[in-house]
């Protein structure tokens, strides 16, 4: 939804300015100034959080799948020495299959996880461009 929003509004802003600006360079008044300022500066403003976002989330990201990496560290490190004190080929057996079936399990929430927070950094990263790009048409719409 917000990325049809954020295209058609997009769409919306683009052909509203390009009509602006044709009809302003053929015009006696010369160029909207005002207008023709806002296209940079706004972008600029939304593509900084935009960055901001994503610096953010990839941060935050990076954190949690270092921890996750030295979490599986110490999991490997106590199935190795309950595989290295078993007295029996079927305790060492056993050992490494609870190893690797929690190995297994903690994989698949850690995916699940993942995948939660990129959609939430690819919401918080477009969140920005979106609402420039929406508020432009609106405004523009009411000059138009």
């Amino acid at each position: 939804m917000v990325g049809a929003e954020l295209l058609a509004a997009s769409a919306e802003v683009i052909a509203v300015r390009t009509g602006r600006i044709a009809h302003s360079l053929a015009g006696a008044r010369g160029p909207d100034l005002k207008e023709l300022s806002l296209m940079g500066s706004e972008k600029a403003e939304a593509l900084a959080a935009s960055a901001g976002a994503a610096l953010a989330n990839a941060e935050a990201i990076g954190r949690r799948l270092g921890r996750a990496a030295m979490d599986e560290g110490a999991h490997a490190l106590h199935a190795a020495a309950a595989i290295g004190q078993s007295r029996t080929p079927a305790q060492a057996a056993e050992a490494q299959f609870t190893y690797a079936m929690g190995w297994w399990s903690r994989a698949a929430r850690q995916a699940l996880t993942l995948n939660d927070a990129l959609l939430t950094a690819q919401a918080e990263t477009v969140a920005p461009i979106h609402q420039t790009a929406t508020a432009n048409a609106r405004r523009l719409r009411k000059t138009t």
